[in-house]
């Protein structure tokens, strides 16, 4: 290997392990490796920013704001407001909303498919007495599949795309994938529906955790101690709060910080804090009883009762919101204390610490309360998604015949040929802004900029892969350790590859460093590149076997009371079965 092959592997390698680790944001750790390659002279500096133009990021930032314009707009919600009653039984309830789910996510970003089904999942489930766990696992795995589909279902399809676009001169178009993708998410649909459900651990769904969701007592909640309440001098023991009927106290805190364990000979004094988990009817009577005061966040107690325009609500902090790594006090900020945190559940279960000890995680869902006028505004800047009862429509407007119609129109386009579907997806943008179903400013606020950082500075850390030839070297090392191999395995070893890539980093980022490799190998092979290719479209959009591959993974995670092994025990069949499926697929209709 030659000096810059040793810089360009060192610099990509550590870039994977810190994908994988997730200390730092992955735009960041995208970035520290582009400026490596500028500093080590692997990337020209008038070349390295060239990627923020490059057209797989802007048609990323497209499809990112016509997913939320398309929110705005009620199409997938009107089409989800019809399918209640299908939800009879288990079979029915998860092949209606993981069908919907799948054709949405095919037409739109994924994520914002799921933002839109996931209060419609919860409220479903409240509804027919079911464990979201049952539901929720299913909706995420069917918005994976459903963005195989089409160019713009998934940033895989769009980078793979531009990536052949600069090898053989012309891109994939916008239903090249979907020879592949569409059988691929049938089989998949069906397999969740019957049997995939059913390897879910049992004990996910012996709840119905969504009836549970907006009750304070699946929170961790604290109390305060007035001068006037008659529990100030008595000790623990002396009182009857350690026995009473629906309340439980998990700690006591004074004057300091932080919270001491129960203990029976404790003497309450003014000013003390109980943490408390409750059931709602419960907790209200045990403070009228003993005269205590519910905190939260914003001011030392809210006066009760609350007053009209207050109201309890709910969310889930979604990967990109700016809560994550932050704690109480920066929602107080953002919120100029128009929003308080009451309880915070993570996983599925309460937090047994201080809630302003806790750092948000994505998948955390918050009990927040608010004014009623302003919280749906406060849960769009804080980036959470609100879950179940809520009947939120955080977007006003409902124009379900005029945006359908602009986005088809849009895909039209791109398809006869007319203009390149970026540009296309660019005039639907403007004529979502003309229309009024998108305000200029929401069209900054909806482009996910991580991952456009992501993309942009990878392109370039990818295009160094080649320069340097470090590429075609791992190329030729595969070629020759599977020498006397068929194609057809070694097509499954890179789609197998692929999909292990992308249950740990980033799905783009898989997309920008393997797809290079398929071409490689292709090329040393002395066959067509588009199987190649298309192996790695499928393998980086199979995130099924672990809650951090992919977002949708990680946001039903806390709703759906998931644990990290429980993703693999539906993902793994899921993944065999896509294996044994798509390779013959995919050498079927694009044959070497």
């Amino acid at each position: 290997m030659t000096t810059e092959q040793i810089l360009i592997s060192a610099i990509l390698g550590f870039a994977m392990l810190m994908f994988g680790w997730g200390k730092w944001r992955y735009d960041l750790v995208a970035m520290s490796a582009l400026i490596a390659c500028i500093l080590f002279q692997l990337v020209e500096p008038d070349k390295a920013f060239l990627g923020f133009g490059h057209p797989a990021v802007i048609t990323v930032a497209a499809v990112l704001i016509i997913s939320s314009a398309l929110k705005n707009a009620g199409v997938v919600d009107e089409i989800a407001s019809r399918i209640s009653h299908l939800t009879e039984t288990p079979i029915m309830h998860i092949a209606a909303l993981t069908a919907v789910i799948t054709v949405a996510s095919a037409f739109m970003n994924n994520v914002g498919a799921l933002a839109l089904l996931l209060p419609i999942a919860l409220s479903t489930c409240d509804e027919r007495n079911r464990s979201p766990a049952l539901i929720l696992m299913p909706l995420a795995f069917g918005s994976l599949l459903g963005g195989m589909m089409t160019l713009i279902g998934t940033p895989p399809n769009i980078i793979v795309a531009s990536i052949r676009a600069d090898y053989a001169g012309e891109p994939f178009g916008m239903f090249s994938f979907t020879p592949v993708g569409l059988p691929l998410a049938i089989v998949g649909g069906l397999f969740i529906t019957f049997i995939g459900w059913r390897l879910i651990p049992k004990e996910r769904m012996q709840t119905n955790t969504a009836n549970k969701l907006f009750e304070v007592g699946q929170y961790l909640t604290e109390a305060k101690v007035p001068a006037d309440s008659p529990l100030v001098g008595k000790t623990l023991g002396d009182t009857d709060v350690l026995d009473s009927e629906g309340v439980e106290i998990i700690g006591v805190a004074g004057k300091r910080r932080f919270a001491r364990a129960v203990r029976a000979g404790y003497v309450i004094a003014e000013e003390d804090i109980l943490i408390l988990r409750a059931e709602p009817d419960n907790l209200r009577e045990f403070l009228d009883t003993h005269s205590l005061e519910l905190l939260s966040s914003a001011t030392p107690a809210f006066v009760q009762p609350e007053p009209e325009n207050e109201v309890m609500v709910e969310g889930v902090i979604n990967n990109e919101s700016s809560l994550v790594g932050e704690g109480v006090d920066f929602i107080r900020r953002e919120s100029a204390r128009t929003v308080a945190v009451v309880g915070l559940a993570r996983n599925g279960r309460p937090v047994t610490q201080r809630l302003r000890q806790q750092i948000f995680r994505a998948g955390d869902v918050l009990l927040l309360k608010g004014d009623t006028e302003t919280i749906d505004e406060q849960f769009r800047k804080l980036g959470m998604w609100p879950l179940a009862k809520r009947a939120i429509d955080l977007n006003r407007t409902r124009r379900v015949a005029v945006a359908s119609a602009i986005f088809g129109v849009a895909i039209m386009l791109g398809i006869i040929g007319f203009t390149s579907l970026t540009t296309a997806f660019l005039l639907a943008i403007m004529a979502y802004v003309l229309f009024g179903i998108l305000s200029p400013r929401q069209i900054y606020d909806d482009i996910d900029w991580p991952v456009i950082v992501l993309l942009a500075a990878m392109i370039p850390v990818g295009n160094a892969l080649t320069t340097t030839g470090t590429t075609q070297l791992v190329a030729d090392s595969l070629i020759e350790w599977t020498q006397g191999f068929p194609i057809p395995v070694v097509l499954t070893l890179l789609l197998v590859v692929t999909m292990l890539l992308s249950d740990v980093i980033n799905n783009a980022a898989t997309a920008l460093v393997m797809a290079p490799l398929g071409i490689a190998m292709s090329t040393a092979l002395n066959v067509n590149a588009d199987p190649f290719l298309m192996s790695v479209a499928v393998g980086a959009s199979c995130a099924f076997l672990t809650p951090i591959g992919h977002q949708c993974n990680t946001l039903v995670m806390g709703p759906g009371g998931y644990k990290f092994n429980d993703y693999w025990r539906m993902g793994l069949p899921l993944e065999i079965i896509i294996v044994a499926i798509s390779i013959p697929l995919i050498l079927f209709f694009f044959p070497l």
